[in-house]
């Protein structure tokens, strides 16, 4: 199926949550698999916090899932307080799209091809914009907001996009979420170990020990 980039944000085109993809995944991708170890972090990860915090806490989220929008916009301002500016956790953060996960695709695509600095304003700017987003039905402004606070013209965003390694590394780390047993968003890793339950507490019992261990 040809689809052009951005869709959404093209002069003709309306764009609804339930419009044509602009960034595709795998239709497999949620295909359940033998769980194995989480991946490791690499120098293509999104980070938040110092590199050598004795906590590493990998989230797994998706720009379209309200409960990933509720921990960023609620949780997150008192984690990064706590643990993150204090440099006890470096926050790691993965994509996997959730239903429309095109337009959670492609809103990731957006924060991927950000400047590399900009990827959390861009995606604190698709987490508090999302409830509006999904009450008007239209991504647009939603899109439009993201690259305004990525550091790039739309231009260099769509540029980004059309490069199939956009969309081939966004594949690999669902991939990667789906081999090691994650089916929903947001999901937490702990140096490794998850976290069913994501709220400051739940996370605060899992990463305290680690931090009073050392």
């Amino acid at each position: 199926m040809t689809v052009r980039l951005l869709h959404l944000l093209s002069i003709v085109a309306l764009a609804s949550l339930n419009a044509a993809p602009v960034l595709a995944l795998d239709p497999a991708m949620t295909r359940a698999s033998a769980t194995a170890a989480v991946p490791a972090v690499t120098a293509a990860d999104r980070v938040m916090g110092r590199a050598d915090a004795p906590v590493t806490v990998i989230e797994y989220a998706s720009f379209t899932c309200s409960h990933c929008a509720h921990w960023t916009n609620d949780v997150l301002p008192q984690f990064k307080a706590r643990y993150i500016d204090t440099g006890k956790v470096r926050l790691v953060f993965r994509d996997m799209p959730t239903p429309p996960a095109q337009i959670a695709a492609t809103a990731a695509g957006i924060a991927r091809c950000a400047a590399p600095n900009r990827f959390f304003d861009v995606a604190h700017s698709l987490m508090s914009g999302q409830a509006a987003a999904f009450e008007k039905g239209d991504a647009r402004d939603w899109f439009a907001a993201a690259i305004a606070a990525s550091g790039r013209s739309q231009e260099q965003i769509e540029t980004c996009m059309k490069n199939p390694a956009t969309s081939q590394a966004l594949q690999a780390e669902v991939d990667g979420a789906v081999a090691a047993g994650v089916t929903g968003t947001p999901s937490f890793f702990v140096n490794g170990r998850r976290v069913s339950d994501h709220s400051l507490e739940a996370l605060s019992a899992a990463i305290d020990p680690l931090i009073r261990a050392r």
